[in-house]
Order: structure tokens, then sequence, then C-alpha cells
């Protein structure tokens, strides 16, 4: 396989977008393209078409609008002028405008004139480009697999909400909280009776060394102005989750529980990662006791300024106690937890995450308020790169990280070259 980045497709523009080999030449990659269905993979995952890409003299075309929009470009089409607008970053972190019309071989970004490798074409009613012309004006990475017939696309980096899980064993690495919108702390949990503790295994608040406090970790998140949310965990192996959902005294008691802890605290939200719902009970009722717990939470904490996200189990998952579409209207932010699909700590099937992303926002969920949480305890710093793409590819909020305290200096440098804090 052979990649090239922007100064190499830039050469490349002499010859020819993509060759087959370092020895292929544009008429044998027509040739072999013309045979031969193209598949594009975006950030590691295919990218449908409702309009195939193909190969005209050597130059392969694809389909503009279904890049760019995953690339995060808007794409207006004026059909009076036969001409396609788009605006986005050019990959360095700056906005840049382009104009594409049809038959012509020259583009115009930001009003200089640009020349193609083929003019722009319409086909099955989808204006259809040549893939270059991504790597020059909007800085994706691209390459050809021969082997596989494939386009291979790397979005540039992109910023979004980067949130990060702050647990027991993470201290050592407090610096990347300068990287992070906003923090979860993993400080509290639900224990057996039903209740909030601060103590107890595996989450709990803790213990002072010297001058580090707990306080002072989430007073200097806040003073770099992001979030800090308070987490409470609680799965239901004891059933701990289903008597704080169905005792009215837990579960009143809980609230003002958290709500005081987040206000002595300092912090700016509260998060819930309340696991296992609807499995062994019916998921109707399981789905009706945390909608009806979430709606008390808020009218508790929004008042008073207090944020409110809910880590979710995806909906593809064995567990089926949550109604996102409700519990999207109730909290200000949905952090979906796809992951978990197998019992080893390989990386997560990208499919299955796709297939989550895209069940979460069927149910109601907004992309505008819809987080994907990573585990780097299943991901390394080749797999993580694809799952990024997926948060990139739907326009996502942003992406959570479990947790801090795991992160290889390898897994860091693939994180930070797809996405930065907004």
């Amino acid at each position: 396989m052979r990649r090239w980045g922007k100064r190499a497709m830039a050469a490349a523009l002499a010859v020819s977008l993509i060759g087959g080999s370092a020895s292929a030449g544009p008429t044998a990659f027509a040739a072999d393209a013309a045979n031969t269905a193209m598949q594009i993979m975006l950030d590691g995952f295919p990218l449908p078409f409702d309009s195939a890409p193909k190969a005209v003299q050597g130059v392969t075309l694809v389909p503009f609008r279904a890049i760019a929009e995953a690339l995060g470009i808007t794409v207006v089409w004026d059909p009076a002028a036969k001409e396609i607008r788009a605006s986005g970053d050019n990959g360095s972190g700056q906005p840049t405008k382009v104009v594409l019309r049809l038959g012509r071989k020259t583009a115009e970004a930001d009003g200089a004139s640009v020349p193609l490798l083929a003019a722009p074409v319409i086909q099955q009613s989808r204006v259809l480009i040549p893939l270059a012309f991504f790597a020059r004006q909007f800085g994706a990475q691209v390459g050809w697999n021969a082997a596989t017939h494939t386009v291979e696309i790397q979005s540039p980096k992109r910023a979004m909400n980067v949130m990060g899980f702050y647990a027991i064993s993470s201290y050592d690495q407090i610096g990347r909280v300068a990287s992070l919108n906003s923090v979860a702390f993993g400080w509290t949990q639900i224990d057996e009776n039903g209740s909030v503790t601060l103590t107890g295994s595996p989450f709990f608040w803790p213990e002072a060394a010297g001058e580090v406090t707990p306080e002072s970790i989430v007073q200097a998140v806040n003073d770099q102005q992001d979030e800090t949310y308070l987490m409470v965990y609680s799965g239901d192996a004891k059933r701990q989750l289903t008597k704080l959902l169905t005792d009215a005294s837990l579960r009143d008691q809980s609230i003002e529980r958290l709500v005081s802890l987040a206000q002595e605290n300092g912090f700016t939200g509260l998060m819930l990662d309340f696991e296992g719902l609807g499995w062994k009970d019916d998921p109707a009722t399981a789905k009706k006791q945390l909608n009806d717990y979430v709606e008390l939470l808020s009218k508790k904490a929004k008042p008073l300024g207090i944020k409110l996200a809910l880590a979710l189990q995806p909906p593809n998952g064995a567990y089926k106690g949550y109604d996102y579409g409700t519990l999207a209207k109730l909290a200000d932010k949905i952090v979906l937890m796809a992951y978990n699909y197998h019992q080893d700590k390989t990386p997560e099937p990208i499919d299955r995450v796709n297939e989550a992303i895209q069940m979460a926002l069927k149910a109601g969920v907004s992309a505008e308020q819809l987080l994907l949480a990573v585990n780097m305890d299943h991901e390394n710093e080749t797999s993580v790169g694809s799952k990024l793409g997926l948060a990139k590819r739907y326009g996502l909020d942003g992406v959570a990280f479990w947790r801090l305290g795991i992160l290889t200096a390898a897994e860091t440098q693939a994180i930070d070259a797809s996405v930065v804090k907004e």
C-alpha cells in the first residue's frame, strides 16, 4: 500500500491522482479501476455512496457532498449557476471557501483560481469532482491501495469537545487535563443498599496528598474555564440500582446528596453512569424508572446551574433499559459507551460502534449533544483513530476517553493527531 500526504499529493498532480503502484501510470489505473468496483475508506471504515466513484483518464472522481459532509464541510449546490460552494477547515485550523463549476477544470479557493485534474461532472444527480481536491484544499490525506482497489482517506485534525474520565490512579496523567474541554471525576457510586457513597471499590473519594486535594484538582480544571462533572456509578449486580430507582426515599436522598456534593466541591455538572438496566427486568419498566429519576434530578440540578450528563450503554448492546430519546431531552450531554462488545481487551468492532452511533441518533439524541466514549483499555494507537474518525464523520459534539492514567505515549500521539479541544 502507498500513502500520500498533502505535499506528495500536490506533487502528484502533474501525473495522476492515484496509481496502482509506483510504476503504474494513469492509463493502467483507469483500465484497472474501470473493471473493478472501487471502495472508499474514511479513517479506516467504508464511506457509503449513492453514486459510485469512477476513474476518467486516470483521474478518480468522487461524489463531492458525501465526502465533504463526512469531513465536516458545508456544501451548497446552486442549480441555476451549476456550481457547488463549500466552506470548511483547510486542515490547519483556518476557514476556507471554494467554488466548483460543472464542466470547468478550474475552481476557486478563497478567491484564487485553482486547477483541477478533471472538470466536475454530474452522475445520478450527484456532482463528482477529482479526489485530489480534498487533499489540496481541506487537508485530508489520500492514498490508493492497489491490492484492494480502495481509496483511503484520513480526515484532518478537528476541534471538538474532548472529555476525559479521571478516576482512581489517574493523577500521573493530570497534565492531560490541559488538552480537555471537560473532565468527569469517578469518585462516587451507589452502594449495595442503594445509597450514594464516597467509599468502597472501585470508585471512591481520593485522599488528599499534601496540598493536592480532590477539591484542588477540580478547581484547577474550573480555572481553565472547562467543565467538571462528578460521576456517580452504579451497576445492578446486587440490585443496588434497582433499589435506588424504585424506592422513593432512596431516590430523593440520592438526588439531594449528589446536588450537594456538586455545589460544595465546585463541580459544574453531574454525570450518571448507571449500567446494566433492562437485562434482568422488563426493559420498558427499567426505561420508565430511569426516565423518572433523571427528570427529578434535572429539575433539582439545572435551576442551580448544574449541568447533567448521562453515560449510557449502547443501543446495540445487551442492556435494553435506556430510552435514549427521552433521556436526551432531559440531559445536556449524552456519552455513548459503545464498547464491551466482547469479553477481552482487543479493539472494539468498528461496525458495531458505527451502528451504535446511528441508532442513538435515530432514537432522538442530537449530534450536538452526543459524545462517543472510547475505552482505552481496549483500543491502541492503531485502532483509536478509526473510532475518532466516526465521531468526526457524524459531526458529534465530541469524544470521551476512559480514562486518564492508562494512556500510552503512542496512544496520546494518535489522539492528538486526530482531535483537539475546541
